[in-house]
């Protein structure tokens, strides 16, 4: 009796792919010395955490108060969201909430964050200074580093360290270059910290594009997420193989208009991000040289050199930015040698608070 497949647009992930690469960063940051703490805004999905725990990572990196409470949830106990944030009454009080079983690290850039985050006395709480080492987002100047763990310690805080977001990394040829300049960045912020006489343990960066330059010495922790799965954006920066890429869109063939290429699966199933240098809206990873060139709601419409695949055939699209992507699905569908298997909930989907 056959099996009625998937109905399109899915969300698809090549488990042994994405074990692969899971252990491919372990074994990377295992070999220069540095500890691993994956961000999980990218896939969202406890069931993936924990096998990234099993494989050695140190703890897990979040992005909002609504992420770290999703993955204590589960069980997880060491936890960073590596973003200054700014507590109210309600926050603090979900935080408050939060440390009654899991540490946590929060990032902080002025004094006055710093000062708002004290009314959250639990000793699980602590902090990292961020620094802006090149992509000019949040992030204080490393050299002024030391001023705002001041103001954080006097405040009653237990300051880890440092952290940075190499951002700029995320264009092309831009990788190594982003990775020296955070460890110049991490290096001055440290010892801006230590001149106000506190201790600095933690110098914490990384991303996907610039994980693979990080030095041995440059760094005690790293936080790429993407690596995972892979998009198009690492995929035309050369930071993935288009081999090693995890997770794919399928999306049926609806249309032949204009010639070109009508797919089911549209912003609401991909993301809608295209950064100015890339050279579309996706890529189809069995199709190299087809770009998504318009992209609508629910329709993506593709360039495709030569014949059409049929209507109503189907196709795998490598969406721009996976977080984005995952953040708008309700499921992970697991492939197994190209059949569905077991389908993960994206549990952490919508924490965007």
């Amino acid at each position: 009796m056959s099996v009625e497949p998937l109905p399109t647009p899915f969300v698809a992930v090549d488990r042994q792919l994405m074990l692969a690469n899971l252990a491919r960063m372990a074994d990377h940051a295992l070999a220069i010395g540095v500890a691993l703490r994956p961000h999980v805004k990218t896939h969202k999905s406890p069931a993936i955490a924990r096998r990234q725990i099993e494989a050695g990572a140190a703890g897990l990196t979040v992005a909002t108060i609504g992420e770290a409470e999703v993955f204590a949830r589960y069980g997880f106990d060491d936890l960073f969201i590596a973003y200054p944030i700014w507590l109210s009454h309600e926050s603090a009080h979900r935080l408050e909430h939060l440390l009654t079983g899991t540490r946590l690290r929060v990032g902080v850039d002025s004094a006055e964050g710093a000062r708002a985050l004290a009314q959250v006395t639990s000793p699980l709480l602590s902090v990292a200074v961020e620094v802006d080492s090149g992509q000019h987002r949040s992030g204080v100047e490393p050299s002024r580093a030391g001023e705002v763990a001041a103001a954080a310690a006097d405040a009653g805080l237990r300051v880890d360290g440092v952290f940075t977001f190499p951002g700029h990394s995320y264009a092309p040829q831009a990788g190594e270059q982003a990775a020296v300049e955070e460890a110049k960045a991490l290096a001055t912020a440290a010892d801006s910290v230590r001149a106000a006489g506190l201790d600095c343990p933690l110098t914490s960066g990384g991303s996907t594009p610039s994980a693979g330059f990080v030095q041995p010495g440059s760094l005690t922790e790293m936080r790429p997420g993407v690596y995972l799965f892979g998009d198009a954006q690492q995929w035309e920066l050369g930071a993935i193989a288009p081999e090693q890429i995890a997770l794919t869109v399928h999306a049926t063939v609806v249309s032949h208009a204009g010639g070109r290429l009508i797919l089911d699966s549209g912003s609401k199933a991909l993301g809608a991000d295209r950064p100015a240098w890339t050279s579309g809206f996706g890529r189809l990873l069995d199709h190299p040289q087809a770009r998504i060139v318009q992209l609508s709601e629910h329709h993506a419409v593709v360039d495709f050199p030569g014949r059409l695949p049929a209507l109503g055939s189907r196709v795998r699209v490598v969406p721009n930015h996976v977080c984005n992507c995952v953040n708008g699905a309700d499921t992970l569908f697991l492939m197994d040698d190209g059949q569905p298997g077991d389908n993960w909930p994206v549990a952490a989907r919508g924490a965007n608070t």
